[in-house]
């Protein structure tokens, strides 16, 4: 028996509620030229032996960090992870765990929360911080909506968009609020490749909000003090995205300089970089904002006979509370990322995670220099760096990220597709897990294929 939710009644009903005429007027936002107009071209089925035999070759074409010496950023970074996290997020209690709605079967797992929550807020400065956000990218959307829940009567304002954030970032939150009719405004960076201070006065002058990722995508550090100041004269909400968790400690947490929100990505504490996820976003804001933040909020209590206990305080999704009160529906459960992070920063705690962050930063300056000193491309901006930097190679980087790639090196990011101006650029991330004799393999062997060539033809993003 066919399963048929609805009949051709219920669609038709359904198609007349929302203004469509047939099903086809839901797919326009597709592009035209992206969908397939014709059935699915799959091989005849195999059996179960064959299928593993031909899922293990295709997985052994990937090109992986283990494998490669891996200089890959911009977002999603190749750090130690301690064999601890994986035998603790394994255990049954976790690792089947979903929303602890019970909180009387789940104080494990409400610690957990409240201590990762604790975590964020010691690493960002910031009063609050929820437990239930996707990745970065989604924290950065979810917190221009809470700009607007803070704000409701900037109606016109706009939202204020670095262009140095990660243009990852910014397509999320373009597709956020494509069709709310908040206008998006780019506040592009100068020379030394942080903002342009002049032009962000312009931009911020009655703005919503002011979103900046510090470092920025090019691994410069904002300056962040007189951001702020700027910020705060236009009566804009300050924003601060964080794509590189590690940089928390070594620099000023945003909180400091008065950020109205912070958004996160927290891959680099402790979990793997999985070919692109799954990340864990991290959200903080000022303590007075409480109600007006996304996602949920574990709190300590104590219990009848004075004993401490954990309660989840605040759940804003539409299951819990009327639709027209919900702050979003997107955020579900990251519990088990939350607890690798949360294990994570214990294990490392404020002393090892200065200690990284310092050689991360002490390694990127040591490659910058070497790169240099071999004639093997000159920095693009003068702003320090944390852990990444953009490199000018006076070429397309594809064909040489291509013959990297082949010699068994992940050796950088092209700038080109995302800021044409530096089309012959690649960003370049140097983490713990590559030890001195790799920086100095990598500025060898990148001058010489500069030098030759042994590159080959090629586009750019073909790497």
């Amino acid at each position: 028996m066919p399963y048929t939710p609805h009949t051709e009644d219920d669609v038709k009903e359904m198609l007349r509620r929302i203004g469509a005429e047939r099903l086809e007027d839901l797919w326009k936002a597709v592009p035209e030229r992206i969908r397939l107009k014709r059935p699915l071209d799959l091989p005849p089925s195999l059996g179960e032996a064959e299928l593993m035999r031909a899922v293990k070759k295709l997985a052994a074409e990937n090109t992986d960090a283990g494998r490669a010496a891996c200089f890959l950023g911009g977002g999603t970074y190749h750090h130690y992870i301690p064999p601890a996290i994986d035998q603790l997020i394994s255990r049954a209690e976790f690792y089947t765990a979903y929303t602890p709605y019970q909180p009387e079967i789940s104080q494990g797992t409400l610690q957990a929360i409240f201590e990762f929550q604790t975590m964020v807020c010691e690493l960002t400065g910031m009063g609050t911080a929820n437990a239930s956000m996707y990745d970065g990218a989604e924290a950065t959307a979810e917190a221009v909506l809470m700009a607007e829940r803070l704000r409701p009567k900037n109606q016109a304002g706009a939202v204020v968009l670095a262009g140095a954030l990660n243009p990852l970032y910014r397509m999320t939150v373009n597709t956020y609020l494509k069709h709310c009719g908040r206008p998006l405004v780019t506040a592009d960076h100068d020379l030394t490749g942080a903002l342009d201070l002049a032009a962000l006065k312009k931009t911020a002058t009655g703005a919503l909000c002011v979103v900046v990722q510090h470092p920025n995508y090019f691994g410069c550090l904002e300056n962040m003090e007189d951001v702020a100041a700027v910020c705060h004269e236009a009566g804009a909400l300050l924003i601060v995205v964080v794509t590189e968790a590690l940089s928390l400690a070594m620099l000023e947490p945003p909180g400091s300089f008065g950020a109205a929100i912070v958004a996160g990505e927290g891959q680099s504490l402790g979990i793997p970089m999985g070919y692109g996820g799954p990340h864990l976003g991290l959200f903080a804001c000022r303590e007075d904002d409480v109600r007006k933040m996304p996602g949920r909020l574990a709190g300590e209590t104590v219990d009848a006979d004075g004993r401490r206990g954990f309660v989840l305080t605040l759940a804003t999704r539409e299951q819990h509370i009327r639709r027209a009160k919900a702050t979003s529906n997107i955020c579900t459960n990251q519990g088990l990322l939350a607890l690798a992070a949360t294990i994570y920063l214990s294990l490392m705690g404020p002393r090892g995670l200065a200690q990284t962050a310092a050689v991360n930063r002490g390694r990127s300056e040591y490659l910058k220099q070497k790169l240099q000193e071999q004639g093997a491309g000159r920095p693009v901006f003068s702003a320090p760096t944390f852990n990444e930097f953009a490199l000018d190679i006076g070429r397309p980087p594809g064909p040489v990220l291509r013959a990297m790639r082949q010699r068994g090196w992940l050796a950088g990011i092209p700038l080109g597709r995302d800021y044409p101006a530096l089309k012959n650029a690649v960003l370049i991330t140097v983490t713990e897990m590559l030890a001195r004799d790799d920086l100095d393999a990598y500025a060898r062997v990148l001058a010489d294929l500069l030098s030759g060539n042994e590159c080959g033809q090629g586009t750019d993003y073909e790497w």
